[in-house]
């Protein structure tokens, strides 16, 4: 009986190492076609560097004429607008662009410490904010459309 308790437990293993082998097999298989593959590519080689180097002037010429134009801002974002008392009280009193007043806005939420602790993303609005936002907790996304209203073209 000791024998016949031997052999299914030997049996067991056996299937178990079987389906191990067949992807050992699997994975050897593509192993030994990419060999043969290099060794084509070799063969090929010398005639794609030829080629290559032949097209690389010409690209490097393309490449050396992309860099030469130069990236104009938006004369749009640029334009310096007057701001509503309320915005000004926070900002400063000076016509600024719109990029400028919304950084400005950021140095002031980050000195007053008025962005929320747990989701960075809101902004508590302390008393001068209130009065720019109309309410006591705004997204950042929402910033820039409330900055609107409080903006005269």
């Amino acid at each position: 009986m000791a024998t016949a308790k031997k052999a299914p437990a030997k049996k067991a293993p056996a299937k178990k190492a079987a389906p191990a082998k067949k992807v050992a097999a699997k994975k050897a298989a593509p192993a030994k076609k990419a060999p043969a593959k290099k060794v084509a590519a070799k063969k090929a080689a010398p005639a794609k560097k030829v080629a290559a180097k032949k097209a690389a002037p010409a690209k490097k010429v393309a490449a050396k004429k992309a860099p030469a134009k130069k990236r104009t801002p938006n004369a749009a974002f640029m334009k310096p607008l007057t701001l509503s008392p309320a915005l000004a009280a926070v900002v400063g009193d000076k016509p600024l662009p719109r990029t400028e007043i919304v950084s400005k806005l950021w140095v002031y939420i980050k000195a007053k410490g008025l962005q929320d602790k747990v989701n960075k993303r809101m902004i508590n609005a302390d008393d001068k904010l209130k009065a720019v936002f109309g309410k006591a907790q705004v997204s950042m996304f929402e910033m820039a459309g409330l900055i609107g209203k409080h903006i005269v073209k």
